[in-house]
This record gives structure tokens, sequence and C-alpha cells, in this order.
């Protein structure tokens, strides 16, 4: 059996990663005090259930959020990098004794880049797409980056976008399709951010990003705007969704090739060579991923619902209360507590009923996966159909039933809580609530399907479910953009705690090295 050529590239690239990820011995590393660590990571841990994010996002979000402060604070300095390190290896988001010195000088160097070339008003823009290069500079992510490309070229190849009429035109210039392929795997694959994703535009963009020219850097800095609007565009672009649909579709294979291979790079291609042992590593590399994935559901389910019951809290104690007070109403304990309870609930039912395989789904996972690993050539392109636009009279029926979905989902459940005896502010508290659970929800639900290849077959009381929930999960979605950039308990946690809070870590750990050279002294 003759292995793919886009696989053996992608065993090249795993065997560089796994040469590049030693830590040579003789080599300085960041290193932390163990206890002021666990005092620093607790807080973290903490700061992560109030503001939580997709376990994939967590570390990013940590190092920008972090950058951020420190640049408010202290602004860009000579021994800048080293002490934003230290404050992540404290934090637990890197290991302790594992990131080389030698990689202080290359973040300093990263962080000074994009200190230049922002401005004002894409300040945050332009610092998240530094947290992703400083991130990817200490993770190392070639295995990632490989399989991304991998799986880029091949749908890329397969792909044909065609239109709905032979009289239509389909609108795509050069190399278009090969962006937002690539744009679309990245979202399927890895499950990155608008963040993450327009770092590798990014790259792609200017060929010498990681180590920019100074006529480079000028020019980003003075056309910054421009850039921003042309990466915002390929994100949203007309055909994206359609090409996220295909690569969610097709993107296990790749995920369980790429498991196989880390699992044992140095045996891959024997174990490739012979049928059953190749059906017995794809039968366990699936299994280990179902397995995980069910794990990180079910965290994703209770640190989501915690995050959400602990702002209510706060938001019933700190807003909710003295406010129905103020208007002269009593507390309506009834109404605080359904406000607190139904929303886990509502979790707890959406994320259980999810589905997340099945045996005829494993199978088509097997085929597809041998099909990449000894490169059989699909016979069928994959199509894209342009998308459709709605306009006439059946487009505003369309539009008016929907509109009238909303009225009815929100107007029954007040009239509900009307009956409850709900005061009025506590009814959009609860309908706000609802909302951000539901569209939680349903993002953890498609999560879930992550392996599947098969067509969702939710069933009819589902989808009736689903018609009038919808108006709502878009609500939620749109209060979840907003609570993200408002948060009122995030912005005081970053200012009012954490600024005070690291200052105490540095000064304790400063104070144990103290303590440790004194008792060194001592012979």
């Amino acid at each position: 059996m003759v292995i793919s050529q886009g696989v053996q590239k992608l065993i090249a690239e795993y065997k560089l990663w796994q040469k590049e990820s030693q830590v040579r011995e003789d080599e300085g590393v960041i290193s932390v005090d163990e206890v002021v660590a666990r005092v620093a990571s607790f807080y973290e841990k903490i700061r992560g259930i109030v503001d939580w994010r997709e376990e994939h996002l967590l570390r990013k979000t940590a190092i920008e959020r972090i950058l951020k402060r420190r640049l408010v604070i202290s602004g860009i300095s000579e021994n800048f990098a080293e002490n934003f390190l230290s404050e992540l290896v404290r934090g637990g988001h890197f290991p302790n004794n594992r990131i080389s010195l030698e990689k202080v000088s290359e973040i300093q160097a990263i962080i000074e880049k994009y200190v230049f070339i922002t401005t004002s008003h894409q300040n945050d823009w332009i610092l998240a797409i530094a947290a992703v290069e400083i991130e990817e500079a200490l993770s190392l992510p070639r295995r990632e980056r490989a399989l991304i490309e991998l799986m880029a070229d091949d749908l890329e190849k397969q792909i044909e976008v065609v239109a709905r009429k032979k009289s239509e035109i389909v609108e795509l210039a050069e190399g278009e399709k090969k962006l937002q392929v690539y744009v679309a795997v990245q979202k399927a694959l890895f499950k990155l951010d608008n963040s993450t994703i327009t770092y590798h535009i990014l790259e792609r963009f200017y060929t010498d990003w990681k180590a920019p020219s100074k006529e480079t850097l000028e020019y980003v800095s003075s056309n910054l705007d421009i850039l921003y609007e042309n990466t915002k565009k390929i994100l949203s672009h007309p055909y994206g969704e359609r090409f996220y649909q295909l690569a969610e579709k097709y993107d296990t294979p790749y995920l369980i090739v790429g498991d196989i291979l880390a699992e044992d790079i140095d045996q891959f291609e024997e174990t490739a060579a012979n049928q059953s042992e190749l059906e017995e590593a794809i039968h366990e590399a699936y299994d280990r991923r179902h397995a995980k994935l069910k794990g990180r559901i079910g965290r994703a389910a209770f640190y989501s619902t915690l995050s959400v019951f602990l702002t209510k809290i706060l938001a019933a104690l700190a807003v909710e209360l003295p406010i129905e007070r103020f208007m002269g109403a009593d507390p309506n304990y009834l109404a605080i507590g359904l406000n607190i309870s139904i929303p886990p609930v509502l979790m707890l039912g959406l994320v259980t009923t999810a589905r997340t395989t099945s045996q005829r789904n494993f199978e088509r996972v097997m085929v597809e996966v041998m099909r990449i690993i000894q490169e059989h050539d699909r016979q069928e392109a994959y199509k894209i159909v342009r998308p459709r636009k709605r306009a006439g009279l059946v487009a505003s029926m369309v539009y008016g039933f929907y509109l009238l979905s909303f009225i009815v989902s929100f107007g029954a459940l007040v009239w509900v809580l009307q009956i409850l005896d709900f005061p009025p502010f506590s009814t959009f508290i609860f309908l706000m609530f609802v909302s951000l659970v539901l569209f939680a929800g349903t993002r953890i639900r498609a999560r879930a399907r992550e392996l599947m290849m098969e067509p969702s077959g939710e069933g009819f009381f589902y989808n009736l479910f689903d018609i009038f929930s919808l108006p709502m999960i878009q609500v939620g979605r749109w209060l979840s953009g907003k609570l993200v950039r408002y948060n009122i308990f995030v912005l005081a946690l970053n200012f009012l705690i954490e600024v005070p809070f690291q200052m105490f870590v540095e000064f304790l750990e400063q104070w144990r090295g103290f303590l440790r050279e004194k008792k060194d002294e001592i012979h």
C-alpha cells in the first residue's frame, strides 16, 4: 500500500514538531516559585469560571487579557516579555520549567511589533492577533497547521462552486476559493476563532510577517483600517457558510489521521501498510476522541452554566433587587428562584439529548480515513451552490413567519411570567438569561456533533422547539457578544481585583526568592 503524498508530508511535519518540542537539558528555562504558582493558578481557575470561554480558547484569551493589562499599566519596557511570560507560567497557562529563556527575546520582538503598528481605534483587534502569535510561538502548533494544510489542499481540489441556474455567473475572484477553503477548514477542524484565522491570513498576505521589514511595518501601520476591513470581508464572505458546512462534514477523518500519527509517529507507516492494524488504530483513535468529546461537552455545559449562574446571582444582588426595591416592589422570591434554577435545567436538557456518534457514522469515518491515507481519488466533486438571494412575495412571507415566531416565543414567555407575578425588571432579566443559555446550549450541541459525518436527524418535537427557540437563540448570540465587551463584573475583576492581586503575587515570589537566597548563605 502506498501512503499519499499529503500524508507523507504530514508525517514529516509531525517529526519536526517532535524534535522542536524537546527542551535541551543545558537550556535555561522560565522558572517560577511552585507555591506562588498554585496561588496564581487558583485565581486563574476562578477567573476562567466567571469569564468562561471554550477550552481551546482559554489560554489565548488569558494571554490577550494579561497582555492588555500589562500594556495599559506599565507600557512596553526592556523586561516586559520576561515578566509577562512569568505571569503566564504562574497562572498555569504554560508548564513550569518548559519555556526556554531564548523565547523571551522572541516574545519581546512580537509584542514590540504589534505595539508599533497598533492604533487606538483598532487596539483590541490588533492585540487579539498579537495574543495568537504569542501563543503559537510558545505552543508550537506545527502539527495542527500541517493538518489544516493537508485538509485544505484536499478539499480545494475536490470542491466545485456552481450556480443555481445556467444563466447565473459564479462571482469568485482568482484565489478566492482557495482562501475561503483555508478559512473554513480552520473553523471546522480546530474551531479557531476570527483573531486566530486573521493572523494566519496576515501570514499569507505578508510572507515576512513573523520578522517584518521596516517597510512592511510602516505600510501596515498606516493602512491598518483598510487591512481590518479586508480581513473582515474575507471572514464574512457570502459563500463562507457553505464552505464551512462542507469542511465541518469532512473534518473528522483528518482529525483521526492526526490522532493516529500523534500516538506513534515512528510506527505509523508500518501500521498503515497492514489493513487490520490500520482498522484497529482507527477504531482506537475514534473511541479516544469520542471519550474526550463527551468529557469536553460535559465540562462546557457545567462551566458555561456556572458562569451564567454566578453572573445571575451577582446581577440579582447588585442590580435586580435594588431596582425592584427602588420601584416600590417587594422581592419576588419565586421569580428569583426560577431565574436561578431554570437556565441550568434548560442547559442540562439541551446537552444530554445531543447525539455524538453512531455505528454508521464510524463506518463512514473508517472509509474516509483509508481514502486520505491511501490517496484514493473521490469520484464525485463536492459541489457548493451559490447562496440563494431571497426576494419577492415568498421571501416576504418567510421573513414574516420568522417575525411571527419571534413575537410568539417572547410573547408566550412574558405571558407565563406575568401569570407567575414576575416584576417587569425580573422578566427582562429572565428573558435575557434564557436567551444566553439557549445560545450557549445550541453551540454545545453543535460541538457535540464534532465527529458526525451523517446528517442531523433531530426528530419532530426538537424541530418544532427549534422554530420557536431560534429567535431567542439569535438574541442570546447578540447579547453574548455585547456581554464579552461590556461585562461589568469582568471589568471589575480586571482592574479592581486582578491588578492588586498580581502585584501581591509578584511581591510574594520575590520575597520567597529573597528568603531562599538568605537561607543558602548559611553554611
